[in-house]
């Protein structure tokens, strides 16, 4: 009988520990899905079906919900599903950051202030324009536009008669194109260019109609002063007359963590620094483990690392002959971690790296514009993650840049092994 009694309870013992293997498996490739999503919606605030990544935005649509609680909770940051796009829109901790510039691409100058000032004319043109549009009528439309005084009294105009104005015009659609809100149909923006030929696209409204972050419209806002105009259109500096409760910190923290390459204790205001006294690590765990980042905490500040690349859209090191120069001049920084390098001296080291490595640095980089080009476009992008800092014509490096400080190397010799012992690396 005692025979039987086990008999009949071992098959059930089976199908439970299937359930719960099963069950363990969903929740983990739910939770693999949801980090990938926010990883994606980090690097990527705006996703559409043209790009840059489709497959994130299948995430995003299938976890909209979950994902949209997670970033108001977190940050105070509103995500925006569609049918046909997904926007979060993030804003900045530091507003006076200028360390990442809007670029028409990979490598690509950074926007200037007439760029700037020719994307927000170039919005409001293609709002007013019909479903197609070709690169010369924008070009009118946003002309009309750049009549309005108030341009004139800041001193920018536009006629588009010089090639580096239509330059600067074919950058800011080579940038809608980028983020989908322009698709081409035929021609060539270079033919625009060089005034003969046009480009004609298709505007999609709904991609248009989320490129704005903020949270209030520019025209709503009465602030005649900048600091002020800025702090409204963000939405920040709003009922900041009591002080910020241990939330809005913890927000404000999160913001910068999930948005900054590292953030650097000194840098925080008095109640941050506080919060963090004996919350950092709880933090750092409660933003890392959704997204599948790594904390890394130091005395001087705080980093979430991404093992996957998926949330970085700068990395060091890189392949190619600008992650390795990155990497060189990041290395004579940390090098000399107090003292303040001119960018005349860098610019010469730079020169003699080209010559040393000339057989597998691009072609450019051997001359003295390209050397010169090289060096900045280097240092633009260690203060970018805020591994550097730069003050006029000097730079000198911050505290996460040591860790590419380059050590004498060590080599250490093999024990004797035996047949079955695996070999120590040296």
């Amino acid at each position: 009988m005692s025979g039987g009694l086990e008999d009949t309870t071992a098959p059930t013992a089976g199908p439970r520990s299937s359930a719960g293997a099963l069950d363990d498996a969903r929740s983990q490739a739910r939770a693999a899905e949801l980090a990938r999503a926010r990883r994606a919606l980090l690097r990527h605030p705006l996703l559409t079906e043209a790009g840059p990544d489709p497959a994130a935005l299948t995430l995003v649509r299938r976890h909209a919900s979950e994902l949209r609680a997670w970033f108001a909770e977190e940050t105070g940051w509103q995500l925006l599903v569609g049918p046909e796009s997904a926007r979060l829109r993030k804003t900045p901790a530091d507003l006076a950051d200028a360390s990442r510039p809007a670029r028409s691409g990979r490598g690509h100058p950074a926007f200037s202030r007439r760029r700037y000032v020719l994307l927000c004319l170039a919005l409001t043109a293609l709002e007013r324009l019909e479903q197609q549009t070709t690169l010369g009528l924008l070009a009118d439309q946003v002309l009309g536009a750049a009549s309005d005084p108030a341009l004139a009294e800041a001193g920018i105009s536009f006629t588009m008669e010089r090639r580096d104005e239509r330059s600067d015009l074919v950058a800011v659609v080579r940038l809608l194109l980028a983020h989908g809100v322009l698709a081409k149909v035929a021609g060539d923006e270079q033919a625009y260019l060089d005034e003969r030929g046009d480009a004609l696209y298709d505007v999609d409204r709904r991609v248009l109609a989320t490129v704005l972050a903020s949270p209030r419209g520019p025209s709503t806002i009465a602030a005649t002063d900048h600091e002020a105009r800025l702090a409204a259109v963000t939405g920040q500096g709003e009922g900041d007359t009591e002080p910020a409760g241990p939330a809005t910190i913890r927000r404000r923290l999160a913001r910068r963590l999930l948005d900054d390459p590292v953030v650097y204790t000194a840098d925080l205001e008095p109640d941050e620094q506080a919060y963090l006294t004996t919350q950092r690590p709880q933090l750092a765990r409660r933003l890392a483990e959704p997204c599948g980042l790594v904390p890394e905490l130091r005395a001087e500040g705080t980093a979430l690392l991404d093992p996957t690349g998926e949330a970085t859209d700068a990395g060091l090191p890189e392949e190619g002959t600008d992650g390795h120069a990155t990497l060189l001049l990041a290395e004579r920084l940390a090098a000399e971690p107090d003292r303040w390098h001119g960018v005349d001296e860098l610019e010469a080291h730079t020169a003699a790296l080209a010559a040393e490595h000339a057989t597998h640095w691009r072609k450019a980089a051997q001359t003295p514009e390209g050397a010169r080009d090289l060096c900045r476009g280097a240092l633009d992008r260690l203060a970018g993650l805020r591994l550097a800092e730069r003050n006029g014509d000097a730079v000198r490096a911050l505290p996460a840049l040591c860790r590419y400080a380059a050590d004498e190397p060590t080599v250490t010799q093999p024990r004797q092994q035996g047949l079955l012992e695996s070999h120590d690396e040296v």
